[in-house]
């Protein structure tokens, strides 16, 4: 056994810091530290700092407590008040719900939102299935095709929107063409109807792409052997897509519904753009997130009723998603 001399402060110091087997536990702490160069072990420092995971995770803890977890917090105890803009208020009880139940532009807006998910949900859980079931080939050219689907998405919803006013309007180019063919202009920004339903097909057009992307990957999970399994037995492509596609993509149809469900009682953007800040004609086309904005900005703003229909909002959303849960459950039982 070879040995090695540590000299620490004038006084040489005869350590087995070379040994190996049996004799290196035997060598004592100084040979060990002698052969790491001195440095502490990292169970040493954990002891020390048992606090150290959370100063990782304190940065978006800090993030997520300022801009998610106080506003939800504040919102609820301003529901409570009859807080304004610039006057803090004082506790009111559910004197804001009382008046909600009173209020027709919250039914009016309670209504859009409604029809909104009614609207749009259906429409983004089976298109983007198929367009990403079209994309999924691989044929030439297809990169292209996808990246051009997902477009919409990255693009800026006031840009989305502002391109659909012009084409929307009634000097706009799809009234344009409607009139060359002989049809006559149509009032898509003017009609209550028309205005919502224009808005609702510029959410499902810019949402088509990031559900496709959502499918994409469930798509990729999908047994080709399955798919091989059906054609044998003289499954066509339509049987195909019911009785091996759409089980084996369910639990991903579930969730896009959920996420679609709640991003259209909350939308907010198209509708404002389209219909501007009054809600279209006689605000008919108000929904409850628009509400919000309107009731609880400016500089005597109601911020305590604004607070009651963000709570109402938060509670409808939760309850769509719990209802899609259950009913998913409901299925795999």
């Amino acid at each position: 056994m070879k040995t090695l001399t540590v000299k620490t402060r004038g006084i040489n110091t005869r350590t087995a810091a070379t040994a190996t087997g049996p004799d290196a536990d035997e060598a004592g702490p100084e040979a060990r530290s002698a052969r790491s160069g001195g440095r502490r072990p990292a169970h040493r420092i954990s002891r020390h700092l048992p606090f150290s995971p959370w100063l990782f995770a304190a940065p978006g803890l800090l993030v997520v407590g300022a801009f998610s977890l106080f506003p939800f917090f504040s919102t609820l105890v301003n529901a409570f008040t009859d807080r304004r803009t610039l006057i803090p208020g004082k506790f009111v009880g559910l004197a804001n719900f009382q008046e909600l139940i009173h209020d027709e532009m919250f039914w009016t807006g309670l209504r859009n939102s409604a029809l909104y998910v009614v609207g749009v949900v259906p429409a983004l859980v089976i298109l983007p299935l198929l367009l990403a079931m079209l994309v999924q080939r691989h044929i030439p050219g297809i990169t292209f095709f996808r990246s051009a689907f997902y477009t919409p998405v990255v693009a800026s919803i006031v840009v989305v929107g502002l391109i659909w006013v012009w084409m929307l309007d009634d000097r706009g180019l799809i009234n344009a063409l409607l009139e060359a063919v002989g049809i006559g202009r149509v009032g898509f920004l003017s009609d209550q109807w028309l205005l919502l339903f224009s808005a609702m097909t510029v959410t499902v057009w810019k949402g088509l792409g990031y559900y496709m992307i959502i499918y994409l990957a469930a798509l990729a999970n999908v047994p080709r052997e399955l798919h091989e399994a059906a054609s044998v037995d003289g499954a066509g492509a339509v049987r195909r897509f019911f009785t091996v596609t759409v089980p084996a993509v369910r639990s991903t149809m579930v969730l896009v519904g959920a996420l679609a469900s709640v991003a259209a009682f909350k939308a907010f953007s198209e509708v404002y753009l389209m219909a501007g800040p009054s809600g279209g004609p006689a605000g008919e086309d108000t929904t409850l997130v628009m509400l919000v904005q309107r009731v609880g900005t400016g500089l005597t703003g109601r911020v305590g009723y604004a607070s009651a229909i963000s709570v109402v909002i938060f509670v409808v959303t939760v309850a769509l998603m719990l209802l899609v849960l259950r009913a998913d459950r409901k299925e795999d039982a």
